[in-house]
């Protein structure tokens, strides 16, 4: 198969050709600097090609290619006509493929659709590590699936892996800008390189990863039908994780540049730390949802050995011309093109393992009310079943302590104001640690963040410098949570100077309902009850 790779002497694009003419292909290098297209072909045995994509693209079809494959990017800045490539390829009746990181760029492609169709080509945009392979892999972990909870992706290159100016300028981009990303069934917004989480990449190497945008948060929700969908990126070395999410908050307040100059002061500084680190990188997605009546996670990880990470991006083009028989002609974003097997055989004879694993899946609740959880009503189990972010609205009423010391206390954690039937909505997120829930009644907020106790049937949640252990007593098919003891900024609080505690969820009428109320120690009154129902919404 003839085949032209557009930035052929790229990071990508050079792996790319080097693949394909392992496979047989012949392939050219095309590019807009003539003699480095010339030495990268000699390497590996292929063609040069001079093509400036930003002018005529005649000499790309002047060798009557089978396919076209775009590995120039990034794609985010190719202005107004972003599909010229693509459209020009199906004028020529010519297969078209590319590389494309871009969210926008790639769920746009199918607006080329009818006349793909038309010339019998196959315009297949996001054919790399997202979401051509994630996809493959997703759709292996879900199958047998009812319901899919959440997908959640991360990737996590070796600091010494190559970074071509064009990733560069995505990341750059996206750091501190706002996105739009589906959790829990809806959409939410967050900012770029945030979100942090850490991953194991083995039991020995731990590395944080942030939030950005690529084309899986705007395809996988519909999809997949998924309620959460979160795709996270992390650099190997500390320092660099750092000053880009210091760059993120910054850029909140100030509009720092992310033009060609600071991509080019970017690329330098990173070139500066390549020695640092190591050469190995990770892939890792994870899918939780429903099986056989049960919550199941299922994860899959890949390993990329010895400088073998930066071929990762290429697995799906690589693929999709082993199986082009089977690629269905049309323009649309590449996914699940292919399935998770194919993708692996195409890495045979790279330095890359993978592995999978499964496991049962159970809110933090129930985990802590074994065995006493089945005894809950639906309702009550419902608000405690949820795997990333839900939120649930009602009414409540409110009632305030008259006394000073209920003032300053109300003051300080943030309690609400007493009314009637007051608008309340709680917004329940889960962290790496637990949970943590944010009640919004009618504009006033407050927060609070639990985790699990070290002893069964029991809860820790700490408001500001307050920590305190709850016990979760079940009668009745209700849940009673008495204050059982408490820490103020880590110190041990007397059990004299401890808030009364009489909080109570159970169902009524199909609906959930609670109860809190918090009185001062030493009978010194109320402080705060709000009590009320929730229904998801």
């Amino acid at each position: 198969m003839k085949v032209v790779v557009l930035g052929g002497y790229g990071v990508f694009g050079s792996l790319l050709c080097e693949l394909l003419v392992r496979d047989g292909h012949q392939v050219w290098v095309a590019g807009r600097n003539y003699d480095t297209a010339k030495q990268a072909a000699a390497r590996i045995g292929a063609v040069a090609l001079r093509v400036d994509i930003t002018q005529d693209l005649g000499p790309v079809f002047s060798v009557w290619p089978d396919v076209v494959v775009d590995a120039v990017g990034p794609f985010q800045a190719y202005g107004g006509a972003p599909y010229r490539l693509a459209e020009i390829c199906i004028r020529h009746g010519v297969d078209y493929f590319d590389l494309s990181d871009d969210a926008r760029f790639t769920a746009g492609i199918s607006r080329l659709n009818d006349g793909a169709v038309a010339a019998g080509c196959r315009v297949l945009s996001g054919a790399s590590s997202v979401p051509g392979l994630s996809s493959a892999v997703v759709a292996e972990l879900a199958r047998g699936m009812v319901d899919i909870d959440a997908i959640e992706t991360v990737i996590l290159p070796g600091n010494r892996a190559p970074r071509g100016r064009s990733v560069i300028a995505s990341i750059l981009s996206q750091v501190g800008a706002r996105a739009k990303v589906w959790r829990g069934g809806q959409w939410y917004a967050i900012r770029g390189w945030s979100a942090r989480k850490t991953y194991d990449v083995d039991r020995d190497d731990r590395r944080a990863a942030y939030f950005i945008t690529v084309p899986d948060i705007l395809l996988f929700p519909k999809f997949f039908k998924a309620r959460s969908v979160m795709f996270r990126a992390g650099l190997e070395l500390s320092v660099m994780n750092v000053a880009l999410a210091w760059l993120s908050a910054v850029r909140r307040f100030v509009p720092l540049p992310t033009g060609a100059a600071s991509v080019s002061v970017l690329h330098w500084l990173a070139g500066q730390l390549v020695p640092l680190g190591s050469d190995r990188g990770a892939m890792i997605l994870q899918v939780t949802g429903a099986l056989d009546g049960h919550r199941r996670v299922r994860h899959w990880r890949l390993i990329a050995e010895a400088g073998a990470g930066p071929y990762i991006p290429t697995v799906a083009i690589r693929t999709l011309l082993r199986r082009i028989d089977h690629v269905a002609v049309g323009a649309r974003p590449c996914l699940a093109e292919f399935t998770l097997a194919e993708a692996e055989a195409s890495m045979a004879d790279l330095a890359v393992t993978t592995d999978r694993s499964e496991a049962p899946w159970h809110p933090m609740f129930q985990t802590a009310l074994e065995p006493h959880w089945p005894e809950l009503p639906t309702a009550v189990k419902r608000l405690h079943s949820f795997h990333d972010i839900e939120q649930f609205s009602g009414l409540s009423q409110v009632v305030r302590g008259p006394s000073l010391l209920a003032r300053i206390a109300a003051t300080v954690f943030g309690f609400p104001r007493a009314g009637e039937a007051v608008a309340v909505r709680v917004t329940k997120s889960r962290t790496a640690t637990g949970e943590t829930w944010t009640r919004d009644f009618a504009g006033k907020k407050f927060r609070s963040y639990l985790s699990p106790a070290p002893q069964a049937g029991r809860f820790h949640e700490r408001f500001g410098p307050m920590r305190f252990e709850l016990d979760l007593d079940v009668r009745d098919g209700a849940i009673a949570m008495p204050v059982r003891r408490g820490w103020f900024l880590g110190i041990p609080v007397p059990a004299q100077l401890l808030p009364v505690s009489n909080s109570r969820e159970f169902e009524q009428d199909g609906v959930f309902q609670f109860d809190v109320s918090l009185s001062a120690p030493f009978g010194l009154g109320l402080i705060v009850r709000y009590r009320g129902f929730l229904a998801p919404d």
